[in-house]
């Protein structure tokens, strides 16, 4: 019965997202125990906390391109222009256009590749952030980075990883730049 209530809450979000689930589904196949502790996870990566959404998604799309280039990144994309993240944000966080981005967005992509990275300057501005957004904000950006890297990890070692494709936004085609 509940394999069942999960199974149908995965394939709406594979019809509203048009995103392959079968990772998903293969966790929940395994077990409940496997999937409700998945879905335990889930409630860390859905943390926004009270940081603008823009500010979210610019962790949240940098975080996913530093592991992924393909499906995962369309994911992430499609639910941030259905949080109303502008198209032209969405656009400049894919591919990496600073120019294009307003300053508290430059500063979180900049943030979250030298977290990726692993980068000690990543020390000044996380400073940076906590004056902006405070302790929580930094946590939620925290929770954001670390978060949004399982999800290509647990496709990968299940078998579901993708090779490299550009990111539809609207009827635009965007290859992920890379730091």
């Amino acid at each position: 019965m509940l394999r069942s209530i999960f199974n149908n809450m995965l394939l709406k979000m594979q019809k509203r997202y048009d995103y392959d689930v079968r990772y998903q589904q293969d966790i929940l196949k395994s077990g409940l125990g496997p999937f409700l502790k998945f879905m335990g996870f889930q409630s860390m990566a859905s943390h926004a906390g009270s940081l603008p959404v823009d500010v979210l998604y610019a962790a949240r799309i940098r975080a996913i391109i530093w592991d992924d280039c393909g499906p995962c990144t369309q994911l992430v994309v499609n639910m941030a222009l259905e949080a109303k993240v502008e198209e032209d944000i969405v656009k400049a966080l894919v591919d990496r256009n600073f120019n294009r981005l307003p300053e508290h967005l430059a500063l979180v992509v900049r943030f979250t590749e030298l977290v990726m990275a692993h980068n000690p300057e990543a020390d000044d501005l996380r400073e940076e952030i906590r004056s902006r957004w405070g302790e929580s904000g930094l946590v939620s950006i925290a929770f954001a980075i670390s978060s949004y890297r399982v999800y290509p990890a647990l496709k990968y070692a299940l078998g579901y990883g993708k090779a490299c494709s550009r990111v539809m936004i609207n009827n635009a085609a965007i290859a992920p730049g890379r730091g």
